[in-house]
């Protein structure tokens, strides 16, 4: 339980503190489950109940579909509230409305609140975990300020996540691949099982899912009697430096700001899920919204492409197989857009994830062949140590049956230093691998004050 003296002073936690006392719920892990997540929203007299919505699910594409449906929506002129994760730079990013990051000190004071509810269920329902805590404070934040609808991005599977306390009218699926398979089963079938129950009674429900995924996907929609939308990736017109063409049934071509042929599939389940938002009655957007909306979407770190230097640098987080076997092709069909000079990378992994299986995947690039690859890690408790990361770049993989193999593969443990090193030499740089990675360059290299913390010294 948390030590209530801290709150007792009347003086109230300071940001740094909130964040402190959030990670502290770390020690309780990953604990699947709902009844400490409704337990607590019960104690807080049920905010999530104060906005309707999309709750978005799926192994990849979560964060883009959730993009580009928030920036028509918002073009449209609605609030919209919108849950991204993970973080990149700094905590609040999870918790926005119209893309801006809630303040400090009203996150600070809303996790003082949910701290204190949090003891009180204690004793019946055990210690809720830091996602439990975050997702609480996420519908405080939504009950206070009332945004239109909000678009609420499972952290974990579905059917056990604490997002999935909430339900708000529509169930998205983007799609069904092989990840967290510890948690979440060793098939496609039994991680679409997770995944599709977030769908419940009375739901509208998309999804871009193929094969056996949406075999489940559909078995459950028709068991609760949801009309299920299945999305085809919509037809792939070109693309360039900064985006995607695609052709929308509803739309016809239509310009995409977010890069990777990928995104012809995120964008065809964001326009599903705008139409089932309004056939539910929750929000309607225009064509001409939509097409506002998904020309001008930013997702963050995400083949994010930034001018650093007069030179170019592409963020991506392709923490699994199937990410970076998108970012393999965006690679190569960005390459003639990029400049001239061979491509560094700039990689970190958790241990835990399918390294060997995120390397394989990218060495089917092209672009790759012949780059610089500098391994480094992060200072947190899942990182692959950066040594060990270079001798899997060098050894993991059988590179005969690849397309492109590394020049020269270098293993610097220092983030920033690993950044400096590949700023230093020629030609376009790449930093992937992990969204922490991704979120320490991004933060050494794009100063925006919306997300500038507090200092720390500010809580004493």
């Amino acid at each position: 339980m948390t030590d209530p003296s801290a709150r007792a002073s009347g003086a109230g936690l300071g940001y740094h503190d909130a964040l402190r006392a959030l990670a502290e719920r770390g020690r309780f892990g990953i604990r699947l489950g709902l009844g400490r997540t409704r337990a607590l929203l019960r104690e807080l007299d049920h905010p999530e109940r104060s906005v309707r919505g999309a709750l978005i699910a799926g192994t990849n594409g979560k964060g883009s579909v959730l993009a580009l449906a928030d920036s028509a929506l918002r073009a449209a002129g609605y609030r919209v509230g919108t849950t991204p994760k993970p973080h990149l730079v700094t905590y609040r990013e999870r918790i926005q409305v119209d893309g801006r990051p809630i303040s400090p000190d009203d996150f600070a004071r809303l996790v003082e609140r949910a701290l204190a509810a949090a003891d009180r269920v204690a004793p019946r329902h055990g210690d809720p975990t830091e996602f439990e805590l975050l997702t609480a404070v996420v519908f405080m934040r939504f009950a206070e300020v009332r945004p239109d609808l909000a678009l609420v991005e499972v952290g974990l599977g579905g059917r056990l996540d604490a997002t999935h306390a909430w339900d708000g009218g529509v169930a998205v699926v983007t799609n069904v691949d092989l990840d967290h398979m510890d948690r979440l089963g060793d098939t496609i079938g039994a991680i679409a099982h997770e995944k599709a129950a977030i769908i419940e009674r009375g739901d509208l429900a998309v999804t871009g899912a193929r094969g056996d995924g949406l075999a489940v996907i559909r078995r459950r929609a028709r068991r609760l009697g949801v009309p299920l939308t299945e999305v085809e990736p919509a037809a792939l017109l070109g693309w360039d430096r900064d985006g995607i063409e695609v052709d929308l049934p509803r739309l016809g071509a239509t310009r995409v700001g977010l890069r990777g042929r990928h995104q012809a599939a995120n964008v065809a389940i964001a326009d599903a899920t705008l139409d089932a938002l309004e056939a539910a009655g929750i929000a309607t957007a225009p064509e001409a919204a939509r097409r506002a909306g998904y020309a001008s979407a930013v997702w963050p770190g995400r083949l994010e492409l930034l001018r650093v230097r007069d030179r170019d640098v592409l963020l991506d987080g392709a923490h699994n197989p199937a990410g970076a076997a998108a970012l393999a092709v965006a690679l190569d069909d960005l390459r003639a857009f990029l400049e001239d000079g061979p491509l560094t990378l700039v990689t970190a992994t958790m241990a835990d994830k399918d390294v060997d299986g995120v390397i394989a995947a990218l060495a089917r690039s092209t672009a790759l062949d012949g780059a610089t690859v500098v391994a480094t890690s992060l200072d947190v408790p899942r990182a692959m140590p950066a040594a060990e990361l270079a001798a899997r770049w060098r050894t993991g993989v059988i590179w005969g049956e690849r397309v492109s193999r590394p020049g020269r593969v270098i293993a610097e443990p220092d983030p920033g230093a690993a950044l400096e090193r590949a700023l230093a030499e020629p030609g376009p740089v790449v930093v992937a691998g992990s969204l922490y990675l991704v979120g320490e360059a991004r933060g050494a290299l794009v100063d925006d004050p919306a997300l500038r913390d507090p200092d720390p010294t500010e809580d004493a």
